[in-house]
This record gives C-alpha cells, sequence and structure tokens, in this order.
C-alpha cells in the first residue's frame, strides 16, 4: 500500500544581517591585504559584522519573524523549529531550543543542523519530510551564523572572507505540483580537515596550549576547498536537477553558497546558466556559511524576481566536507 506524500514547500522568508559594515578598505588596516586582492580573488567588498551583545540565536530570531510575518502566521503556529548552524551560542542547549524561547512558539520542537555551509539545504531536506508524511505541519528552517567570533583577524587569508546573518523559510504544504521537487545530500569525512575549526570540543577542550595555538578559529585549505567546491556544486546541481525531471534551461535562477565569485562563475559556466540567471550577494555580505543561501533566497523572493511558478536551483558546500542541492517550484 502506497501512503500519501504531501508536497511541502516554502511559504514564507525573512533574513537579518547586522548593521556594521566592515569593508575592505577596513581590513587593510588590520592584516596585509587590500582591496583589488580580495575583489580580484573573492568577488567580497564588504561583510557585516555582529554588535559585541549579538549572538548566533539573535540574528536567527530577527530573520524568524520576519519570515513568520511573510508567512502571515504565529510562532505559536509552528511544529518544529530547525537551525542550521556552525557557530551555535553555546555547545547545549541548542540554538534552535534559545530562538524557541525567543519567538515563544511553545508547542515546537527544536533542534540544530550541523552541516557547515551546507546546514540550511539539509534542514529544508529534514523538513520537507516531516511535512510529506504529515508527522508536522509547520516548520521552520533558520540558517544562522556569527563566524566574525571564530575569525582569525591576523590570518588575511580567512579574514577576509566571512560575515554574519541569518535567513529564514517557513515550510509546510503548498499545492501539488509546486514546493519541493527534488533534494540531494552528501558528505565525505576523509576531506574534513581540509575546513575545521579544532579546538573547543570534546577532542581538544579549550586550554592554554589550544588558545595560544590558535586553534579555536576557522583553518581552510584554500586551494583544495576550491577545486572540490566547483567539482561538487556542478554534480549536485545536475542531480538534483535530473531527479527533478528539469534541464538547466529549465531554471529561472540558481541561488548558490555564497562562498566565492570565482566558484559561483565556475560553477554557472559548467551548468551553462547564464549571468543574469545566478544570485550573488557575496560582494556585500562574503560567506555567511548556513546563513548564505536563505538570505540570498529571501532577497530573491522579496525583489520580486521569484514569481509563483518560478523554478529555483538552490546548491551549497561547506565542511564536513558536505553538499546538498534543492530544486523548488515557487509556491508563494
Amino acid at each position: 500500500m502506497t501512503e500519501t506524500l504531501f508536497p511541502a514547500g516554502i511559504v514564507g522568508t525573512g533574513s537579518y544581517v547586522p548593521d556594521r559594515i566592515m569593508t575592505n578598505r577596513d581590513l587593510e588596516k588590520l592584516v596585509d591585504t587590500s582591496d583589488e586582492w580580495i575583489v580580484s580573488r573573492t568577488g567580497i567588498r564588504e561583510r557585516r559584522i555582529a554588535a559585541k551583545e549579538q549572538a548566533t540565536s539573535d540574528l536567527g530570531t530577527i530573520a524568524a519573524r520576519r519570515a513568520l510575518e511573510d508567512a502571515g502566521m504565529q510562532a505559536g503556529d509552528l511544529d518544529l523549529i530547525l537551525v542550521a548552524t556552525a557557530t551555535p551560542d553555546m555547545n547545549f542547549p541548542s540554538t534552535a531550543c534559545l530562538i524557541q524561547n525567543n519567538l515563544k512558539a511553545a508547542h515546537a520542537a527544536a533542534f540544530d543542523v550541523e552541516a557547515a555551509c551546507s546546514g540550511f539545504l539539509y534542514s529544508l531536506s529534514i523538513a520537507a519530510q516531516f511535512i510529506a508524511t504529515g508527522f508536522y505541519r509547520n516548520v521552520l528552517v533558520i540558517g544562522a551564523e556569527c563566524l566574525s567570533r571564530f575569525v582569525n583577524w591576523k590570518d588575511r587569508n580567512t579574514c577576509v572572507l566571512f560575515g554574519d546573518g541569518a535567513g529564514a523559510a517557513v515550510v509546510r504544504r503548498v499545492e501539488q505540483g509546486y514546493g519541493i521537487l527534488s533534494g540531494t545530500m552528501g558528505a565525505d569525512g576523509s576531506g574534513g580537515d581540509m575546513l575545521k575549526l579544532q579546538a573547543g570540543g570534546s577532542r581538544l577542550p579549550a586550554s592554554e596550549e589550544t588558545i595560544r595555538n590558535h586553534l579555536h578559529y576557522v583553518h581552510m585549505e584554500g586551494s583544495e576547498v576550491f577545486k572540490f567546491a566547483v567539482r561538487i556544486m556542478v554534480s549536485a546541481a545536475k542531480e538534483a536537477m535530473d531527479l527533478a525531471g528539469i534541464t538547466a534551461e529549465d531554471l529561472d535562477y540558481l541561488i548558490p553558497h555564497q562562498a566565492n565569485i570565482r566558484i559561483i562563475n565556475a560553477a554557472a559556466k559548467h551548468l551553462k546558466i547564464s549571468a543574469d540567471r545566478v544570485w550573488v550577494n557575496l560582494d556585500r555580505y562574503g560567506n555567511m556559511s548556513a546563513a548564505s543561501i536563505p538570505v540570498a533566497l529571501d532577497e530573491a523572493a522579496r525583489s520580486g524576481k521569484i514569481q509563483k511558478g518560478s523554478i529555483l536551483c538552490m546548491v551549497g558546500f561547506g565542511g564536513g566536507l558536505t553538499w546538498a542541492s534543492s530544486i523548488m517550484k515557487w509556491a508563494k
């Protein structure tokens, strides 16, 4: 006997980035770099930095409230809150539980998903399964990061890349033929050393030695991550398109993880997607990890360029190594 699966889609989006802007000119005062060097290698011109009193849950809460408002829903309607983050407020309780309390979403279960920059799409796939089976009706998915707290501001290879922000989406049942048409997730743990934050867990708890050796900062092997990123972005997007029964010509927009303009351009070229169909905002925000795709999605939705029936491909990669993609027919 075949059980009925309900179509799941996004019915509301929201985002938030902190007020403080750190430009490449500002970074020139901190490390041996230049605006030209950063722009030519990454495409980033500025990024947002959370205020001293702000944590990941604060950013995520604002984005969540905006998504709920956009969906015309109250926090009390939520059944589940998923937060994708690699920079939680603390090890526990989860950032999702902190946001649940901030929202007063008393009826919602809550937990975090840690898949680095792929986290939002991982969480979106999880949400879709809960909706499809009828287990839950209303799921809030948030990608939120305070990466500036974990950046070595003396390392010019990494400090120029990252920014803070949060994006959110409300997922629920939609009309047949709309919503999430397909999705993929993947991981390759053998590449974990390429992109990591080594200390602060059970392997290397915080100590004088870990602090002295700068192990509480993001470490990245840039050239290796770059090669992996281009290859996996292309293959993950193609896999999702094949599963959905569409081609790149059918896409209205590609919304990629905003890590590096050269990665985005190379992936789009391989997929034969023109620049006018690729949503890019990393020049203003840098790499916001799990917040990257939902912030871009919210911008695209609020711009009016995404209409009901638009076909989107969201694809990302991150530490783990992880990757994920999703094809969606916009239902709103």
